[in-house]
């Protein structure tokens, strides 16, 4: 690709309002043909709003939109598919109950039979699947596969309609780390073919790894745009942030006291009489942070509903030496928050918060018959409002108004309601879960500091994600597990993200090389367990 060549995006003045909120403020930005192009930013820096706007789902205010050297109308998203943009998003529009095939035809039927389109579709589909290692099964239900696959739907949805441009908003956010290396390879062979790609992504190791270029967003400005390769971590940390940030969690050794959380035996029996809890025993003392590490659907989810008071067991369970019922006859997640126990779910929108709620409500559920809520027979909605605007203010959520429905916060800020809601009310127990996906690294470092900062008070912490650096970094022990055991607990000084992987995997005897077959069999055992 020559200096002179024209750019397969350019973004001129391009503003955007919603109401007082200015999202984005007099964007320029180029995109090079055939190079994966990263956007970072905080969240709420107006990323998402860019690439909308690029897409057709909002209409710029001011500005001007080029493909290829032409100036082009994007007014909605057929307009953008005809342009030939793609976009993958970060929670997929994917009909459930659909085969694979019948979602990629949806909306791009040749005439009113549908039957020569999905005969033609079906040979198309197989063609781009070989071409670009997609590996996906036309005649699956979309509710039958993992997050991984679905993405690769999302993928083949916009390669059948013949998209040259292809933007993708935060794609690792959902998957395990061979998920993501697999989309990697994905992206790199559409690099190949002459595909330009647009990745929007909060995590620096990928911006490092697989983009040509990045530019950084900075409430609702552009601040810079710097080869990938002439960069550090650091440098676009600080370019992101607008100062130096900690790119590792500092904290001081633990000091752990009591035992608080002891589990014995644990089991769990799904609807479909499938075993995803097998025996597990763990325990966390006051002052530490146990980090369960694991490959999404290998019974991390059910261990924390269980713990919450989401889901029913058998085994034994107790809070600082008291038994805990297990079998949902005396106990909820009402009266789990009763003993001391706090929970920040796994999925922040369907089990954290109500999204068509405003922030002040979502702010006190769960803690609502709080003495300090009520007043007499009513509950005190301005003293409710007013605590919320001190967590907002102490939590830096963003925007910084109580009355905002959830829905309409970022990602990292709808995290931030969660954690600030549990974190605050000074639990005995904290269970957290995936407690950064899909968060910026300035809000990554505030909250992991916040993290510590409970442990440092003396509280149990246990810690359930998928990143593997979070898990090295927050913990002061590690337990990984599979297939819904406990395969082995290590320390974090002790151990390293090989050793772990293998774990991930199933394989215990660390000291000899695994063949690869044994590898993929294990990770796709795994993995195949993701929803």
């Amino acid at each position: 690709m020559s200096d002179g060549a024209v750019p397969a995006i350019e973004l001129k003045g391009i503003s955007k309002a919603f109401g007082p909120v200015k999202a984005n403020k007099d964007i320029t930005m180029r995109v090079m043909p055939g190079t994966i192009h990263g956007i970072i930013g905080e969240n709420g820096a107006g990323k998402s709003t860019l690439m909308s706007i690029l897409y057709g789902f909002y209409k710029a205010d001011a500005g001007e939109i080029f493909i290829a050297g032409t100036r082009t109308e994007i007014p909605d998203s057929q307009a953008a598919i005809a342009a030939g943009i793609g976009m993958v998003f970060q929670h997929f529009k994917l009909v459930e109950n659909f085969t694979v095939l019948e979602n990629v035809v949806l909306g791009a039927e040749e005439g009113a039979l549908l039957r020569p389109s999905l005969a033609k579709a079906r040979k198309l589909l197989k063609d781009l699947s070989d071409e670009y290692e997609l590996h996906v099964d036309p005649d699956a239900l979309i509710q039958d596969l993992g997050v991984g696959m679905q993405q690769r739907v999302e993928i083949l949805k916009a390669l059948y309609r013949q998209a040259d441009i292809l933007i993708l908003d935060e794609p690792t956010g959902v998957l395990t780390p061979a998920e993501a290396d697999h989309l990697f390879r994905i992206l790199e062979g559409l690099k190949r073919e002459g595909k330009t790609i647009v990745l929007i992504t909060h995590k620096l190791r990928e911006i490092m790894e697989i983009t040509d270029t990045v530019s950084v967003m900075r409430r609702g400005e552009m601040t810079a745009t710097v080869k990938t390769e002439g960069t550090s971590p650091e440098e676009l940390a600080e370019l992101m942030v607008g100062r130096k940030v900690l790119l590792r969690v500092d904290k001081k050794p633990a000091q752990p006291g009591e035992t608080v959380l002891e589990v014995e035996n644990l089991r769990v029996v799904d609807d479909k009489k499938v075993e995803r809890l097998r025996g597990i025993s763990l325990h966390v003392q006051a002052g530490e942070i146990l980090g369960i590490a694991g490959v999404a659907g290998n019974g991390q989810s059910e261990l924390l509903e269980v713990l919450g008071g989401m889901q029913r067991a058998t085994g034994s369970v107790r809070i600082n030496g008291q038994e805990i019922d297990l079998t949902g006859t005396k106990s909820d997640a009402r009266t789990r928050r009763a003993r001391g126990i706090a929970h920040v779910p796994e999925d922040r929108q369907r089990e954290g918060l109500i999204m068509d709620f405003h922030a002040w409500e979502n702010m006190a559920f769960g803690y609502h018959d709080a003495d300090a809520y009520n007043r007499g027979l009513l509950m005190d909605n301005a003293e409710i409002r007013r605590d919320t605007e001190a967590k907002i203010e102490k939590f830096d959520i963003r925007p910084a108004n109580c009355w905002q429905t959830a829905k309409n916060f970022s990602g990292g800020n709808q995290q931030k309601i969660v954690i600030a809601r549990e974190l605050e009310r000074n639990p005995d127990l904290l269970l957290v879960g995936q407690p950064t996906r899909g968060v910026d690294i300035g809000a990554i470092e505030f909250i992991h500091q916040q993290i510590v900062a409970l442990r440092d008070a003396g509280k149990a912490v246990l810690l359930v994600s998928v990143e593997l650096d979070e898990i090295l970094s927050l913990s002061d022990r590690i337990a990984v597990m599979f297939d819904g055991r406990i395969m082995g607990e290590r320390l974090p000084s002790e151990t390293d993200e090989r050793e772990l992987g293998l774990m991930m995997a199933g394989i215990t005897d660390t000291d000899r090389q695994p063949t690869a077959k044994e590898v993929a069999e294990n990770l796709a055992q795994s993995a195949g367990a993701v929803r």
